[in-house]
């Protein structure tokens, strides 16, 4: 749910009327925010903090004092003096007690300047901190998390956060597409004590708590043919790696039998470069595929664009649900008619300039690129992004939370399309596979960042395979 900032306020007008305390909001809120710093820091580090004179100043005071409750070092930056802060903000300020902390790794700055109801430019010394916190991130790797919504955002000179922790509800400014590079990874801190309007926009933000309902735990008798037979039409001799990682991803998703139908010049290459547990077979013509049976097929990964008739064959006859990816898309995008006669169910999964080839964006933005395109045709997108989009007619739109820019590199679609194919083969339906697999790959992304030393330059699309099943665990342990 999504709220815009006059709501936000009512909302918090009504929680007070009910007998809610501004205080104890304040204390849930900073409790949340340094929950979500240790997600991202598995050891502590050193903190410092910019608070501002209002109640998003008090959050940031409070993760402070719970953070050096952890072992973190906290420095205050004083941005104002005791005097000009707001009385429960001065409260705060007098329960923490900085203290140091030999090492400064990993560095985290907390950002409480300025709150939602900040209106016009940054101005004296709140534009100093804010230059101060952007000088933080790029001359000294600061990790930056922002309190409820970036300082600045929407003006000239805005803090660049690598994480927001939005307190309540999401708010508006911070799905809007020019805020995706200042919000960084969104996370929503619930309240208990705040009620959304009915006039709020119902678009989802995607957690963990609202996702892991769709994924209960298996039943003890459960054996592989209930967990779904996955097919996986993908691959060249000229892309072999696509192939390999969407079937290894199709495992880790926990399908219960995946085959991957190659080409078959390819058959002893691919035979010996997948993994065990995935099944070789060749593919000449689309009855290969359509003369078994499978619960699911996935589509497109390094299939080249020699193979554009086959392709469409696939996409449109095959019985059950289908993730139509990558050259498949393009195979699409020259008979776009073809979605409207499929036998299936059919999940696509461009990222922008695959979906330009399906259909121009012309000036819209991409919630309503989205919104168009499934009014148009009767399939379910998820349009690949920073802040992923995920919609159907008749649905209202989902942003992905999860992930970071170290996924900006080759075969990071190929394993988002093995998991999507592998929990339609365990039943879900596409909108719900779709929501969990870029959750799921995006959380995986961030815990091979955190625990297996890779950086963002260095991370591999197979160290996300190799994070599923953590990714999962975390989504049923309901991580921010």
């Amino acid at each position: 749910m999504v709220l815009t900032v006059p709501q936000m306020l009512e909302a918090e007008r009504r929680a007070f009327a009910a007998g809610a305390s501004a205080e104890s909001l304040m204390e849930d809120a900073g409790k949340h925010i340094a929950a979500c710093v240790a997600q991202f820091h598995s050891r502590p580090g050193h903190c410092l903090v910019f608070a501002g004179k209002g109640h998003n100043g008090g959050d940031v005071l409070v993760a402070a004092r719970h953070l050096a409750a952890m072992g973190w070092g906290i420095e205050l930056s004083n941005v104002f003096p005791r005097s000009e802060l707001a009385p429960l903000t001065a409260r705060q300020f007098d329960l923490l007690k900085p203290c140091e902390k030999k090492s400064r790794r990993p560095l985290v700055v907390l950002d409480g300047l300025l709150g939602i109801g900040a209106k016009g430019e940054p101005r004296g010394a709140v534009a100093s901190a804010i230059q101060s916190i952007n000088r933080f991130r790029d001359e000294e790797a600061a990790w930056v998390l922002s309190a409820d919504i970036p300082s600045g955002l929407g003006s000239s000179l805005c803090v660049v956060a690598d994480a927001t922790v939005t307190i309540g509800f999401a708010k508006a400014p911070l799905l809007e597409d020019a805020a995706t590079d200042f919000v960084g990874r969104l996370m929503v801190a619930p309240l208990d004590a705040l009620e959304p309007p009915a006039e709020a926009d119902q678009a989802e933000i995607l957690c963990s708590h609202n996702l892991r309902r769709l994924l209960p735990p298996r039943h003890f008798e459960m054996h592989k043919g209930m967990c779904g037979r996955v097919a996986i039409a993908a691959g060249s001799a000229e892309h072999p790696g696509a192939a390999r990682l969407c079937s290894a991803a199709a495992v880790a998703g926990g399908a219960g039998l995946v085959t991957l139908f190659i080409p078959q010049e390819c058959l002893a290459t691919f035979s010996s470069a997948t993994i065990p547990e995935v099944m070789v077979s060749p593919l000449e013509s689309a009855a290969d595929v359509l003369g078994k049976r499978f619960d699911a097929l996935a589509i497109g990964p390094g299939f080249g664009r020699n193979r554009d008739g086959l392709a469409l064959d696939l996409v449109r006859d095959f019985p059950g649900p289908c993730v139509v990816d990558a050259d498949a898309l393009n195979a699409v995008s020259t008979d776009i008619e073809v979605l409207e006669s499929s036998a299936g169910p059919r999940l696509l999964t461009p990222h922008p300039l695959e979906m330009q080839r399906l259909f121009l964006r012309e000036s819209r933005g991409r919630r309503k690129w989205l919104e168009d395109f499934t009014s148009n045709y009767p399939v379910c997108l998820l349009l690949k992004g920073a802040r992923t989009l995920i919609g159907e007619s008749g649905s209202p739109p989902a942003y992905n939370t999860t992930g970071h820019p170290g996924m900006a590199t080759g075969g990071m679609g190929d394993v988002l399309t093995g998991v999507a194919a592998a929990l339609l083969a365990q039943g879900k339906s596409s909108l719900d596979a779709a929501k969990l697999a870029a959750w799921v790959c995006g959380r995986s992304a961030e815990l091979a960042l955190r625990d297996c030393g890779a950086s963002q330059e260095s991370l591999r699309a197979w160290n996300v395979v190799e994070f599923l099943g953590a990714g999962f665990r975390d989504l049923r342990d309901g991580v921010y």
